[in-house]
């Protein structure tokens, strides 16, 4: 599979990362569809501090321990649990971020993490504290690298101009292209961006009209969807092109995306994504007719 660099970096991720809130707490399960996605060249790999309070890192570190050298691994770190673990709340300060992180290195059974990433981040925040932190931590040898994961174009833009982060975490699709407004700001930066969400919760896969509800999605409604998902169909998808093939390469497509990351909840998903990965990337016939029939959306908060 095909590897791009991490912003200015050395860290080559493979097109397609495995998000693994995905994986569930049945270690087995989660062995399998690691051991999947190593086999079809991903050596991406996301988790969170925050997800099934710890026991995800766990489970990832445990699978990945006999290939650390050869697999890149992210983690989040900002969101923290309270003490019975009814609910979280957002804690950015360079105290917790220094806490968690030994945390973190040893629910992962590593000595260092490839890429760091607050999990979140308001205009609010003490960002020169909570860099500092990241700073520190890159300086002392626990971790490589760090990111952000954030749709807020304020706060991007404050640590693109304020810290050395390499990568941004966005959720970003053909039914999402919010992220498109600030993408010659990130691509001028030299920070690259790793997606999220791109088959809009299985709208953009072959099963979009089981998919379809009458909420809509974002500020498309129902009538939209049935619409826009029914014309994608008729005149892009074909034999030799799925709908999960347009809607990876749309991210792809994208110059500031060096990867992206998606969940999986089988062994057969995570062969589909890769094999849709590998495909054709989108002609230029293909992009006009998908940005035609999409909406060029823009984030109305946090401006």
């Amino acid at each position: 599979m095909k590897k791009n660099r991490l912003g200015s970096s050395d860290l080559y991720v493979s097109a397609l990362g495995l998000g693994c809130m995905s994986l569930g707490t049945d270690e087995k399960h989660a062995q399998a569809l690691i051991t999947a996605a190593l086999e079809e060249g991903i050596n991406y790999f996301d988790t969170a501090d925050l997800y099934d309070h710890g026991v995800n890192e766990e489970i990832v570190g445990k699978a990945l321990k006999e290939v650390r050298d050869q697999v890149i691994i992210a983690t989040k770190v900002g969101n923290r649990w309270n003490k019975d673990h009814s609910g979280w709340s957002w804690d950015p300060s360079k105290k917790y971020i220094k806490e968690a992180v030994k945390q973190s290195l040893k629910r992962l059974q590593t000595d260092y993490i490839d890429l760091y990433q607050l999990h979140g981040g308001t205009i609010e925040d003490n960002l020169e504290e909570t860099i500092e932190a990241f700073e520190e931590l890159k300086s002392d040898g626990f971790i490589r690298y760090y990111g952000i994961s954030s749709i807020r174009p304020n706060v991007i833009r404050q640590y693109i101009e304020k810290s050395s982060i390499i990568s941004i975490m966005m959720q970003y699709s053909l039914l999402d292209r919010r992220p498109e407004e600030i993408s010659p700001l990130i691509k001028e930066h030299g920070v690259s961006v790793v997606t999220r969400g791109p088959l809009a919760k299985g709208l953009l896969s072959e099963k979009w009209p089981d998919k379809l509800t009458e909420k809509g999605y974002l500020d498309y409604s129902y009538e939209e969807l049935t619409e826009l998902l029914t014309s994608i169909q008729e005149k892009l998808v074909s034999e030799n092109r799925s709908m999960t093939e347009l809607a990876l390469q749309f991210n792809l497509a994208n110059e500031t995306v060096s990867s992206i990351v998606a969940g999986a909840s089988s062994v057969k998903q995570i062969r589909i994504n890769a094999q849709a990965v590998r495909s054709n990337p989108l002609n230029d016939n293909e992009k006009k007719i998908l940005r035609t029939l999409s909406k060029q959306n823009i984030y109305k908060d946090h401006r």
